[in-house]
């Protein structure tokens, strides 16, 4: 049992999803990555919605405005992301989950930069990480 414990992946529920996402950093750190930090975040709200933030360090240059829901197909929920106008490349298709026991993170496959990891967490400057 407890092998299995350690083993299994979080299920996620329609509620984990909600909050704030940065870019991770952790997994291929450098200049590239400090950029894409200090250039796009977004917010997935309780109304099922999403902000899509550009922007420049802690100014928003612009934003996008889409809806999310959460499809089951398996125990776990996935993300469906659906923006109101054209969107912005880095969310124009749905991101993928990644679970482990106790966390989870989105990438999103952009057409310019490839994959960019999500964590949740809320924006802070680099300097003061």
């Amino acid at each position: 049992m407890l092998i299995q414990l350690l083993t299994s992946n979080m299920v996620l529920a329609k509620d984990d999803y909600y909050g704030n996402y940065m870019v991770n950093r952790d997994y291929f750190p450098g200049k590239q990555a400090d950029w894409q930090y200090n250039t796009f975040r977004f917010e997935i709200k309780t109304n099922d919605s999403i902000y899509f933030h550009v922007t420049d360090e802690g100014k928003i240059v612009k934003r996008y405005r889409g809806s999310v829901n959460m499809m089951a197909p398996y125990q776990s929920k996935r993300l469906r992301i659906i923006m109101d106008t054209s969107p912005h490349h880095v969310v124009a298709d749905n991101p993928t989950t990644y679970r482990s026991i106790w966390s989870f993170y989105l990438v999103f496959n952009s057409q310019k930069f490839g994959n960019i990891f999500f964590k949740k967490g809320d924006w802070k400057p680099l300097g003061k990480r």
